[in-house]
């Protein structure tokens, strides 16, 4: 085959490949019975609760906002945003938090706890562990100068946690075509999978989940130039390519790391995204439309803040069907009630 037409035949089965993904899947996301004031009055207090909370979490350390944000994320792609991902391991219940995208992913765990435990000092066994995490993750973003959306609300609290479905979230080396087809198979689009993926903007990564881009093609995508090459080498100080260091850490975003911004986009369009998956969404062969979406969002962050909230009460509304049948009001987040 000539080398000048794999491109296009890549393109013509990745547009096949999404057609028939959205045909089977888009179907699975259904409107649920979420309202913005279904505390209004048996807990009128709840949101000024959970963002006071998360204030002082910020000031504690800035890093909070992405740890909430990406526990958010983690819950809405097991089961929907039913708070399974608290859960701690016993003996009837494997939870999630040992999966292998979580066991050394997932922290902040006690920023919940401690929301929780304000929560039900004011309005006990009212608000649900799984709103407060879908709100507490909109606090975040907005006080690390994201935007802000309401957040609908009225989740249950599973009694149960998939540490199966745990094992299949989107991981950092994964191709784009197996990414966004686990966020079509929840009902949510290429454009949602670019927005976000955005959330990137903020956030550290585990050497352990970076090693293979840097000493793979991250000299290939940027190009080599002066400061991509200074960053790289940066990169591999932290995360040396015989083993070792893997729990050191570098920022997804290393320029304004502690700012929910567009500048994730911009390290795309420079080749300089940190993980593959990053990556992939601009410099693989099959980026077509998502190639499109990083550089509107690079030019225009106005866009990017108002698609990610789109996106984020679209993914906030993945709810379980079972929990509204058989779920609870969690005391705890980290155990069903007795």
């Amino acid at each position: 085959m000539a080398a000048q037409f794999r491109p296009r035949i890549l393109a013509m089965q990745f547009l096949a490949a999404i057609a028939f993904i959205s045909g089977i899947t888009r179907s699975g996301a259904s409107d649920p019975p979420l309202t913005l004031d279904y505390y209004a009055s048996s807990c009128p207090s709840v949101l000024k609760i959970i963002r006071e909370e998360m204030e002082r979490e910020m000031l504690l350390d800035p890093r909070n906002a992405a740890l909430v944000l990406r526990l958010h994320f983690h819950d809405c792609f097991v089961q929907g945003c039913d708070g399974s991902v608290l859960l701690d391991d016993i003996f009837t219940l494997r939870g999630e938090k040992t999966a292998s995208p979580n066991i050394n992913s997932l922290k902040g765990f006690e920023i919940i706890d401690r929301i929780k435990s304000r929560v039900e000092f004011g309005c006990p066994g009212i608000v649900s562990c799984a709103d407060i995490l879908t709100i507490a993750a909109r606090d975040a973003v907005l006080l690390v100068g994201g935007p802000y959306w309401d957040v609908p609300l009225g989740r249950k609290d599973s009694r149960s946690a998939s540490y199966e479905l745990a094992n299949t979230i989107p991981t950092p080396n994964e191709g784009l075509i197996p990414i966004i087809y686990k966020f079509l198979s929840l009902g949510l689009s290429v454009t949602d999978t670019v927005a976000l993926s955005g959330a990137h903007t903020i956030g550290m990564a585990r050497c352990e989940y970076f090693r293979a881009r840097i000493y793979g093609d991250y000299e290939l995508t940027s190009g080599g130039s002066p400061s991509s090459e200074v960053r790289l080498s940066q990169l591999k100080s932290t995360c040396p390519a015989a083993g070792g260091g893997d729990n050191n850490i570098a920022p997804f975003d290393y320029e304004t790391p502690y700012t929910f911004d567009n500048s994730y986009y911009h390290l795309l369009l420079n080749g300089e995204g940190l993980l593959d998956s990053d990556q992939e969404l601009y410099s693989s062969l099959l980026a077509l439309q998502t190639r499109k979406l990083v550089e509107q969002y690079a030019l225009d962050p106005a866009a990017f803040f108002q698609q990610f909230s789109i996106s984020m009460v679209k993914m906030g509304n993945l709810t379980n069907p079972d929990s509204f049948v058989d779920g609870e009001v969690r005391k705890c987040c980290r155990f069903v009630n007795a």
